[in-house]
């Protein structure tokens, strides 16, 4: 070989080259590898853990799941903060970057809107007040938390915290991060009531709608609940009735939402901007919970399921655990596992050795926005004929490469001036024409009343949850669960049942919450909150069984008003209805079965419209598509052909027929409301709804075009052998990191993505892979986990979370759990030592420094 490339010194060259190609490849694949591996956490031997009072064992199995064990509750904590700090730092400093008003720190100049926004809401302010109001024993528990985080900090930096700090790096090398703190955590519980608020946007929309439709056309596209087909959650408590419910009707908007309708369309993009921590889920957010009495179960005692749907978001917003007092007693009252946030001590979902309980959203209209008038030469505003001083904060927002901006907050006695932020915020004079005449140098302003801006007892709430024993206790523990308000769902050993909803619910002095209402006068606003023993609650109820859906908790005879925007209730009458069949067969309920009502596909608003489309006639192959449904059982299975050509039909039918006639900022999404706009609608042929141009004037001919339209996207995405068509081939979920998953350059995006997995199920479907028709059908929020909890043996339970237990792009456990999620498989959920022993393939001891 020596005397040929004596002979070519060209191809010596090119192969000496190439060998060191090959070298500095090895290298940097090798420091990538480095790169992306070094922040993985130690999961077995022996660690020094400063501060810990007593040793602490972390047991971790095949899916990285923890499950701590100690001595004391300080400990416990210590220790959680410490194991979360290891597999989610970067998503918890992403976090409170977020709820403090701070991304620009981190990313730069665009952020500086969502910034602006968060301050002036102020969710930081408020949490760091419910910080300095805790008792001590739960301030202590938050510290104890912070001080394990800070622990794991002390030990590692940038790279060694997570990938995401080498990719930051890229652009903020300076960037090091702070001591946790407990307010750190408890602002988290401000992004969850923020995600979970209701209806703020459906006010801002209907508004906009007032502006362009006639009042009856509004009411059209914001039916009420359908009590006459679909379940409430309970009946009504049985109190004197203060208003007559079923009289009610939706409040017309005041005349100045003319003057700022700019100012609501601002906002409403404005909302559209502020990132989503449990994710980007759209305006079907919700839940699925159920509760089965012993009296219908295999075992003799109660089971119960909840998968909580939120937006995709890698890694999962849960993170599964287990907190186990070694002794349970008054100093160490915790023997509880479930789903947790990362940042948050406790266990949000999940059970103790005596209870279990699950969370859906109530869904209370908790936030109201009022049109003010603001004078802004006097910084004050108008109430009841007099002028009174705007309250002002300054803050300074931190820019990496950037320079520091000033913002100025201002408010009312009932909230921000939400409209400051907008760009379309308008000047009010003389030659404005529609509204009252301001004068000079006034205007009018938006302000925003919310339950969340005021301190509360949320952060207690759940440390009282996990220690609870009986349905008293947890009752207990409601009390202090203000916001976000949720329908707490409840099983115990014991073999009770039983709903309980918590939360500040506010009652108007007028209207209903469903409009701006004017600001300057006291007639309008809030005159308290609905007390805790008047809102829905029940125990052990005759029918043996509880469902909560998101639809109405109580019936149009509740003596006050908790939303107009309920959740339609499809998900829940087709919960019932599954339920019910097993029961009057005299089926003994098993665990399975629970699992298997979750994965229930059923397409409500398909069994209304398939009847019409398969009495009409499309054009040319259309009619192949319509003939896909005569035989389809209205099953969103992932492998269906006729799924995929309905949902179809579906999508076109709703840009067709409404998105000509709306806002562009109120596209028809698709959820469980247009379900019952277009039901409502199928049985007028000559609606005006229908119509759209000379050609579509009736019901049938909106059909048919949709139909038409339908074929031709299918046979473009699907080609034109039906045989071959799939509805998981449309309906696909990639899920996406917070922080980086749409930075728009593809090569992060890959680091830190999965997907995409082709998923069953759809809107307003018990397996509610939702999605939005004016977007397209892409997944955009989830079952985020699932939990089936068995009351007669812990042990013989089952979870699965959306991704793992992992933060750590390539870890092992980033996304191990995500293939088994979306098969419907779930994973064992050892609880009791001898399992938590029998399970772990990871073993660390936690000790004090020696």
């Amino acid at each position: 070989m020596a005397h040929s490339l004596r002979r070519h010194p060209i191809a010596a060259f090119f192969l000496w080259l190439l060998v060191a190609v090959v070298i500095l490849a090895l290298v940097a694949a090798g420091f990538a590898l480095w790169t992306v591996q070094r922040s993985f956490p130690t999961t077995d031997g022996e660690m020094d853990l400063p501060g810990l009072e007593q040793p602490v064992t972390v047991q971790r199995d095949e899916n990285g799941i923890p499950q701590i064990t100690a001595k004391t509750a300080h400990d416990l904590f210590m220790a959680q903060g410490f194991v979360q700090a290891q597999d989610r730092f970067w998503e918890m400093d992403f976090r409170r970057h977020v709820t403090s008003g701070r991304l620009a720190e981190l990313f730069g100049e665009s952020q500086v809107g969502t910034d602006s926004f968060i301050r002036t809401l102020g969710w930081r302010d408020v949490a760091e007040k419910e910080v300095a109001a805790l008792d001590d024993t739960s301030l202590g528990y938050y510290k104890a938390y912070a001080d394990g985080v800070n622990a794991y900090l002390g030990s590692r930096s940038g790279a060694d915290l997570s990938l995401e700090y080498a990719v930051l790096g890229l652009q903020n090398s300076g960037y090091s991060p702070e001591k946790w703190t407990p307010a750190d955590s408890v602002a988290w519980l401000k992004a969850m009531a923020w995600d979970l608020r209701s209806n703020l946007e459906q006010e801002i929309d209907r508004a906009l709608l007032s502006t362009k439709l006639t009042s009856s056309q509004v009411a059209q596209l914001y039916p009420a609940y359908p009590y006459d087909e679909n379940p409430t959650i309970v009946t009504a408590p049985s109190v004197q009735s203060m208003t007559d419910a079923a009289t009610r009707t939706t409040a017309a908007p005041d005349a100045a939402v003319g003057e700022v309708t700019g100012q609501l369309e601002a906002l409403k993009s404005l909302l559209d901007g502020v990132p989503s921590l449990l994710g980007d889920a759209g305006s079907d957010i919700g839940s699925n919970s159920w509760v089965v009495s012993g009296e219908h179960t295999a075992t003799g005692k109660p089971l119960l399921a909840n998968d909580p749907h939120l937006g995709p978001v890698m890694p999962s917003v849960w993170y599964q655990m287990g907190l186990h007092c070694e002794t349970v007693g008054k100093a160490c009252p915790f023997d509880v596992a479930g789903f947790t946030f990362s940042g948050l001590p406790g266990v949000v979902i999940g059970h103790n050795d005596d209870i279990a309980w699950g969370f859906t959203n109530l869904g209370p209209d908790v936030a109201d926005l009022f049109i003010e008038k603001v004078s802004d030469t006097s910084d004050s505003y108008e109430l009841d004929g007099e002028q009174h001083p705007l309250s002002t904060r300054t803050e300074t927002i931190r820019v990496a490469g950037g320079d520091d901006v000033k913002l100025t907050i201002r408010a009312t006695e009932r909230g921000p001036l939400v409209s400051d932020l907008t760009s379309a915020f308008q000047t009010i004079t003389k030659t404005a024409g529609k509204a009252e005449d301001l004068g000079d140098g006034q205007s009018y302003g938006l302000s925003l009343q919310w339950t969340a801006l005021t301190p509360g007892n949320t952060a207690r709430a759940v440390f009282a949850m996990n220690a609870a024993t009986d349905w008293d206790s947890f009752r207990d523990a409601a009390t202090l669960f203000d916001v976000p308000s949720q329908n707490l769902l409840y099983a115990d050993t014991e073999g009770n049942i039983g709903y309980q909803a918590p939360g500040q619910v506010p009652i108007r002095k007028t209207g209903d919450g469903t409009v701006p209402k004017p600001g300057w006068t006291s007639e309008n606003g809030w005159s308290g909150f609905i007390a805790f023993e008047q809102l829905p609650h029940t125990f052990n109820p005759p029918a043996g069984y509880i469902v909560t859906a998101n639809n109405a908790a109580v019936g149009p005879d509740y003596p006050h008003l908790i939303t107009r925007d309920w959740d339609a209730g499809y998900r829940a009458e087709r919960i019932t209805t599954l339920l019910t069949d097993l029961i009057d067969s005299g089926h003994a309920i098993t665990a399975n079965d629970m699992s298997e009502v979750q994965a229930d596909n059923h397409n409500a608003i398909a069994e209304k419209l398939v009847p019409y489309l398969l009495v009409v006639e499309p054009n040319g192959n259309a009619i192949t598509g319509r003939n896909l449904l005569k035989n389809w059982d209205f099953s969103d299975d992932a492998d269906s052909a006729a799924s995929a050509y309905f949902n179809m039909v579906w999508k076109n039918l709703l840009e067709q027929v409404f998105a000509p006639k709306l806002p562009a900022s109120s596209p028809p999404a698709g959820s469980a409301r247009w379900f019952q706009i277009v039901a409502s609608l199928l049985p007028h042929q000559n609606s005006d709804w229908w119509g759209e141009g000379k050609d579509v004037t009736t019901r049938d001919q909106a059909l048919i075009r949709a139909m038409d339209t339908a074929w031709d996207d299918a046979v473009e995405r699907m080609g034109s052998d039906t045989s071959t068509w799939t509805w998981g081939s449309l309906h696909t979920l990639t899920i996406r990191n917070a922080s980086f998953g749409e930075s728009g350059i593809g090569l992060i995006e890959s680091l830190f993505n999965r997907g995409p997995y082709e998923l069953a199920g759809g809107s307003s479907v018990v397996d509610a892979t939702g999605w939005d028709a004016s977007q397209g059908y892409e997944v955009n929020w989830v079952p985020s986990m699932r939990q089936v909890i068995d009351l007669s043996d812990f042990d013989a339970s089952t979870w699965i979370n959306l991704t793992g237990a992992s933060g750590h792009a390539y870890h092992p456990n980033y996304v191990d759990q995500a293939p088994l999620w979306a098969e419907h498989k779930t994973l064992p959920w050892a609880f009791t030592s001898k399992a938590v022993t029998d399970a772990a393939t990871h073993t660390l001891e936690l000790s004090p420094r020696r």
